[in-house]
């Protein structure tokens, strides 16, 4: 303003009428594109008489928040230029801008450019402070003053705090002040005005923020009730007014502007925002129960939007819809886009004329049927009616003004195309193509009757179709409502006609609605009524229409807030008419699947253990990664583990024994590895076996069917170990007979532990005797086989003959079948007992064999052990005692024979198992190899058992002649060899003993003078003639010598080569014992082959002898 040029310098510029009055009008209209032809005319005319109507322009002028800067650029020139400016366009601002307590504020918009021009005219000077800050504080405290209760003054003050906050009152933004403490950073401060005056504005704005802050709170207070009112209404009537809807939406919309404009200004003011509380639901859990009525699946794993949809998935499918205003010109969509405003809302028919539809087709289903028949012929089909309009394509694109040839081509192509969109993407797609190519208004009505008449067989386009819909919804919402209202139409038509035919079509119609809702083009109170209808006359055709109208969206329903309880009301009234009228089975199970689709029984969740990482790691180890082929892999990671650690190795035992939670073929993989981690942790096994022996002998004590497969994973474990040798032949036996003796009554009386007709003990011995009975076919062990099958044909007997299977329940074939399929496969030549009678002979006769054999068994038993005392026992009562086994070589498995009467032991206490458990498990290294036991039987009756040690059988047979012959040839060729080979001189002169034995003494004496001494020498002997006379001298050489250093190093090569030469021989021997272990396990696993040809097949012997070669060619070195 002090460099304003002189009177002079405006003679020199343009005062034409014309230009000063045109530029006048132009500051009317000032635009950011007009700033450099403003500013160019400005420099170029003289406006001293013309600043008034310049000034008054400019206020008049209707900005935009864009056009403020382009304006001041305009005042701030002509205020450099002209004194009286600034003093003119203050007049006409305190004009306009609304400063007294009567004035009212009309025009928000306007107001908000013009409290930020006036406050950048202040900041640029072109308003000294003085004459600009009284205006500001007046109008800033209009603004706060006036607008006690609605606030609507709030967006103004909000954008007045952002543009121009920091220069009139300090103000520094939350986030720029928490970012500055973050990095250490000075905060920013303007010195435009001073502390005090800023202080003043900022008190205005924050006293104006407390306002609104109550205000919010008093909303939100209002908004709870408001809530509350209409979940008691929901929970007497069912469903709200359309009133009461729009006036609970418009308070949710109000407080949402409310809340985030606070928001906005707690930010820049850098204040906190008030605290909002929620409403208890006391009062609504004790009308109501504890059931939160806008969502009970609330808290739960599913809340909010994710509990309207049964996965991820699913919520993608139906709420990310693709934008295609984001990236289609809006030219494209622009005249359909404006369609909105003509086409009525989807929601056109209000629930009253629904009542009164319904009300008509309750009066309707009250006439005759003739009345009925004569109703549909007036009446056509929609489908029918549509199909006919398309076979007449030309006059409809006469009437429509239809497209050209080449748009009809490119339409029927894509109407085809969509009978193939069968993913997301494609139908995303083809949203896409229509909006660029093939918006036009007939375009979209055959779009729309291309998607109705959707083939009735194809239910798998629906949802593709209608994500079609509505992502062309927000550019073309014509589309929607026309196929919301054919929708509709097709619905009442079929309601009304009440025909049993056309259920393909009813079902899609019914189906696509569904569709529609679940992606919020169709309305979900239309949808519910729609089911009320089906309701009314729920019979035939409307069942199955009802029952797809839920599967499709009745969870949809069920789930959302605003139509819970209507739907809860609508699906308890289904169940009512369902259990009073007597529906077809089929009928019966669509109504009950929809409805536990909609609204499924509530499950406890599973609760899991919270495990250590070490125990998921055995457990991994073991239960799933365990296979046939990763037993050694696992077997390494076992060995790894801490077994110091008494909880680490308990554990570890603890899931060995726990085979159950194993698959049932990796059983033996366990087995397997068991046998090698024994080989390294002896403890180990043992405790398994115990483990397995107590859980077979608990699941025969508790006899509960839920522990069924895990006791057939224990017994099929227990023969896998046996076949990998982790258990005895004695302890199998005991086993089986405790599965036939334990709890089992001779007379036929009841038994707890085992009932009349439980059938299971039978399946569990068949299971042990698949597993490992194949390897009892040698020695004591088949004898024993033999004994317990016929024990076991008794059992079976007992069972089958029992009252509990008759003529009305017959025996279980499978378990006959198990039976004999078993039996037959162990013994194929054995004989099986065709009733109960043939079973108890063969036990009757096999204990009359056995009895005379049983006193000299007994006396071989010690008198300390617990058998005599049974056996004593059994004597005096005149009763046969259990029968003690001796204890059985496992090399060759031959033990004595264990054939006693188990069964006449009647009682229960009695644990045959006991004994098996406690048993010490024998080393194979203990046990002597060389001793056969084998049972000899006497021919007379008084004759007695007795144990003798047979030596081996010598078989003579002329491949033993053979190698005799060569045995004795090779010999003689070794010797003759030897005689060939030269002598080799000895290295060492061997030493008298006369001599070494002196020396020795001597070596001795001195070990004691010299046992802390290092010695530096060496003694030699040193051995001369004279005469036909050794004599022999001691020679102390120096260990530093070469003498000495050379025999040191002869000795240490021949220490070497002895070393090696030992650990290859160990080696080798080692290798032959692993060698010999892997083939024995290798045969016990492969059955025994005989080989009947051996005795009577003999080596071909030629009538005159074979020839000899070293005969006839002679024994000539070459």
């Amino acid at each position: 303003a002090a460099n304003r040029p002189e009177e002079a310098f405006f003679s020199k510029l343009d005062s034409n009428l014309r230009k000063n009055t045109a530029f006048v009008k132009k500051l009317k209209t000032i635009t950011e594109a007009q700033r450099d032809s403003l500013m160019r005319d400005m420099t170029g005319l003289n406006l001293t008489k013309y600043i008034s109507e310049a000034a008054a322009s400019i206020i008049e002028a209707k900005l935009k928040m864009s056009d403020i800067q382009t304006a001041v650029q305009v005042c701030s020139a002509l205020h450099q230029r002209y004194a009286e400016f600034s003093t003119q366009l203050l007049e006409n601002w305190q004009k306009v801008l609304p400063l007294k307590k009567d004035d009212k504020n009309t025009n928000l918009s306007k107001t908000r450019v013009d409290l930020r021009f006036f406050a950048e005219l202040v900041s640029c000077g072109v308003f000294t402070q003085k004459e600009g800050l009284p205006v500001l504080r007046n109008l800033l405290t209009f603004l706060t003053t006036s607008d006690r209760e609605d606030h609507s003054n709030l967006s103004i003050l909000l954008s007045f705090c952002r543009h121009c906050g920091d220069d009139f009152a300090g103000l520094l933004p939350r986030k720029v002040r928490l970012l500055c403490e973050k990095h250490g950073r000075m905060t920013p401060t303007n010195d435009f005005l001073s502390v005090e005056k800023q202080k003043s504005i900022q008190s205005l704005l924050k006293e104006y923020f407390r306002q609104i802050c109550r205000h919010l709170q008093r909303d939100h207070k209002n908004l709870q009730v408001m809530e509350r009112h209409n979940r008691r209404v929901l929970q007497t009537k069912g469903e709200l007014s359309a009133e009461q809807k729009e006036k609970c939406e418009a308070a949710h919309l109000a407080f949402q502007k409310l809340s985030t404009t606070t928001q906005q200004l707690a930010e820049l003011l850098d204040e906190d925002m008030p605290d909002l509380p929620m409403e208890e639901m006391t009062t609504l859990d004790n009308e109501g129960g504890s059931l939160d009525v806008h969502n009970r699946f609330k808290g739960g794993e599913l809340d909010a939007t994710s509990s309207l949809w049964e996965d991820e998935d699913s919520r993608s499918f139906y709420e990310n819809l693709p934008d295609l205003k984001a990236f289609i010109p809006g030219i494209l969509y622009k005249d359909s886009a404006q369609v909105t405003n003509n086409v009525p809302p989807l929601e056109e028919a209000s629930e009253a004329s629904l009542e009164e539809d319904l009300q008509k087709l309750e009066i309707e289903g009250i006439m005759e049927v003739e009345v009925e028949k004569e109703g549909g012929k007036e009446e056509k089909d929609l489908t029918e009616t549509l199909l006919q309009e398309i076979e007449a394509p030309e006059e409809q694109e006469a009437a429509a003004g239809g497209p050209g040839v080449a748009n009809k081509l490119l339409l029927d192509s894509f109407l085809t195309s969509l009978l193939h969109c069968v993913n997301r993407e494609m139908v995303d797609q083809a949203a896409i193509q229509f909006c660029m190519n093939l918006n036009t208004k007939p375009n979209r009505i055959k779009l729309v009757r291309a998607l109705f008449l959707v083939p009735r067989t194809r239910l798998d386009l629906l949802p593709f179709y209608a994500r079609l819909v509505a992502t062309l919804n927000p550019c073309m919402p014509d589309v929607a409502n026309e196929l919301v209202g054919m929708l509709k139409q097709d619905f009442k038509f079929h309601i009304k006609k009440k025909d049993q035919i056309n259920i393909e079509s009813k079902v899609k119609s019914v189906r696509f609605i569904g569709e529609l809702v679940k992606f919020s083009i169709f309305p979900k109170s239309e949808a519910l009524f729609c089911l009320k209808m089906l309701l009314l006359d729920f019979m035939h055709h409307y069942i199955e229409m009802a029952c797809n109208l839920l599967e499709t969206c009745g969870r949809f329903l069920f789930r959302s807030p605003d139509s819970h309880h209507r739907t809860k009301v609508y699906l308890e009234q289904m169940m009512r008419k369902k259990a009073v009228q007597a529906l077809d089975s089929r009928y019966t199970t669509m109504i009950e699947n929809a409805f536990y689709y909609c609204n499924p029984p509530e499950t406890p969740a599973v609760a899991y253990v919270a495990r250590p990482p070490l125990h998921q790691y055995i457990r991994k180890l073991l239960y799933k990664d365990l296979a046939k082929s990763s037993t050694e892999k696992v077997l390494r990671q076992m060995r790894k583990l801490d077994w110091e650690n008494p909880d680490v190795a308990a554990y570890a035992t603890r899931c060995l024994t726990a085979i159950w939670n194993v698959k049932y073929y990796n059983i033996r993989c366990v087995a397997n590895l068991l046998a090698g981690l024994v080989a390294y942790q002896e403890t180990v096994g043992p405790q398994v076996v115990d483990g397995v022996l107590e859980d077979i002998r608990l699941g025969m004590e508790v006899n509960h069917p839920k522990y069924n497969q895990r006791r057939v994973s224990m017994v099929h474990y227990l023969g896998e170990l046996y076949n990998y040798r982790m258990v005895e032949s004695s302890v199998i036996f005991k086993v089986l007979y405790s599965f036939i003796t334990l709890g089992v009554n001779l007379d036929g009386s009841p038994s707890d532990l085992d009932p009349p007709d439980h059938l299971f003990r039978i399946r569990l011995v068949c299971i042990l005797l698949e597993t490992c009975g194949q390897y009892f076919n040698t020695g004591s062990s088949k004898k024993k086989l033999d004994c317990f099958i016929v024990f076991f044909q008794r059992y079976y007997w007992q069972k089958r003959s029992s009252e509990a299977f008759g003529e009305e329940v017959g025996f279980p074939v499978t378990v006959d079948y198990l039976v004999k399929d078993t039996l037959l496969i162990l013994r194929p030549k054995t004989k099986l007992a065709e009733n109960l009678e043939e079973a108890v002979a063969a036990v009757e006769s096999l204990l009359s064999e056995l009895k005379p054999k049983l006193p000299e068994l007994l006396s071989s038993v010690p008198a300390n052990e617990p058998g005599d005392q049974g056996g004593k026992q059994a004597r005096d009562a005149d009763v046969l005692g259990p029968i003690q086994e001796v204890e059985e070589d496992p090399d060759e498995d031959n033990h004595s024979i264990e054939c006693s009467d188990q069964e006449t032991e009647v009682d229960v206490d009695t644990d045959p198992l006991s004994n098996s458990q406690s048993q010490p498990l024998y080393d194979d290294l203990n046990m002597s190899s060389d001793e056969d036991h084998a049972m000899v039987e006497g021919t007379s009756s008084q004759d007695a058992l007795r144990l003798v040690q047979r030596k081996p059988k010598h078989i003579v047979c002329t491949e033993d002649e053979d190698f005799m012959t060569a045995f004795d040839k090779m010999l003689s060729e070794s010797l003759l060899h030897r005689n060939q080979e030269a002598v080799k001189p000895q290295a060492d002169i061997v030493i008298p003993m006369s001599i070494r034995g002196g020396t020795q003494k001597k070596v001795y004496a001195s070990i004691d003078k010299k046992m802390e001494e290092e010695k530096s020498t060496m003694n030699f002997i040193l051995m001369t003639r004279k005469g036909h006379k050794p004599q022999f001298k001691s020679l102390e050489v120096p260990v530093s010598s070469e003498l000495a250093q050379n025999l040191r190093d002869r000795e240490e090569a021949e220490r070497v080569e002895k070393e090696q030469v030992k650990m290859l021989t160990l080696n080798i021997n080692e290798r032959q014992e692993e060698e010999d272990y892997q083939e024995m396990l290798a045969a016990q696993q492969r059955p025994v082959v005989l080989n009947l040809n051996r005795d009577r097949r003999h080596k071909y012997q030629h009538p005159k002898g074979a020839p000899d070669a070293d005969v006839i060619f002679g024994n000539k070195k070459r």
